[in-house]
């Protein structure tokens, strides 16, 4: 399987009493970098996080954002009184107002400025941490499936290419015999033209070191071995392949520039600088894959 480095996912829930939200972008990098934007309340999670992360990604700039929001659009109150505090309270009120004539009634604001009567509504940490974990666990499955089917796109798009880089060397070495047949002959036109008599022998002999100079076949079998490297990985279920493609590609353009080098004719020089463009619309597109 093949995965983009590309990639985003969202996913929102409740959790406990409050309403989360996690997000993941990734975008391409050499190595695995992982940046937080984390509330407070959950930044003891990160390294947790930072470890689901690294189990599903291998390579890429991942961005994973966490927001926290409270549930009053949804009714739940922020506040609440203690109603059994809230009842002794006035009992001790109505009791000392009898006695002492002279003290005045507590009012609203001094029962609940009381210690203990008006109370923030108490927060489920355990069911946070745990509904964002779970969150996370649900936006890595969905960004996992985005960088799937961007990595689909991309490896048929390498097959593509690979298929063309394939018919322009099977192209190579059908017509190179005959191509370097022709530039014999064209030399030896021209040879006894210059001179009245020429060596057969030395002719030969001078023609079998032109041919180990020009000849293709090597360079032809190693871009044949690394086309068919390269279809193995991408057939793979490897996970993380674009470093070992980024090689490849690199030595496809070697192989590709040492053809050119030795273009015996217009013919070989084309098939080279075909061969060199679809290596480099390779290229950049390896550069996405993970």
């Amino acid at each position: 399987m093949i995965y983009s480095m590309t990639g985003y996912a969202d996913t929102g829930g409740q959790c406990g009493n409050r309403y989360c939200t996690v997000e993941l972008r990734t975008v391409n990098h050499r190595y695995l970098d992982i940046h937080f934007k984390l509330a407070d309340e959950v930044r003891h999670l990160e390294s947790t996080l930072r470890e689901m992360i690294a189990a599903q990604i291998q390579r890429g700039k991942v961005e994973c954002r966490i927001q926290i929001q409270s549930n009053r659009a949804n009714g739940a109150c922020a506040l609440h009184v203690c109603d059994e505090l809230l009842e002794q309270l006035v009992q001790l009120n109505q009791n000392i107002t009898q006695k002492f004539n002279t003290i005045q009634p507590l009012s609203v604001s001094d029962i609940l400025h009381f210690p203990g009567v008006l109370i923030t509504e108490q927060e489920d940490a355990e069911a946070v941490n745990q509904g964002i974990l779970a969150l996370m666990q649900q936006s890595l499955s969905r960004l996992q499936e985005t960088r799937l089917r961007e990595g689909a796109q991309l490896r048929q798009h390498l097959l593509t290419r690979l298929a063309e880089m394939d018919t322009i060397i099977q192209h190579v070495l059908l017509v190179f015999p005959s191509l370097l047949q022709k530039h014999f002959d064209k030399v030896e036109e021209r040879l006894r033209e210059a001179v009245a008599q020429i060596d057969a022998e030395r002719l030969k002999q001078e023609f079998v070191l032109f041919m180990q100079k020009t000849d293709v076949d090597e360079e032809l079998s190693r871009l044949q071995t690394h086309i068919d490297e390269v279809q193995r990985l991408l057939s793979s279920n490897n996970g993380s392949v674009g470093k070992r493609l980024d090689f490849l590609m690199q030595e496809l353009n070697r192989e590709a520039n040492t053809l050119g080098s030795k273009a015996i004719s217009a013919e070989c020089s084309q098939a080279s600088v075909g061969l060199k463009v679809l290596i480099e619309q390779m290229r950049e597109q390896v550069q996405n894959i993970e």
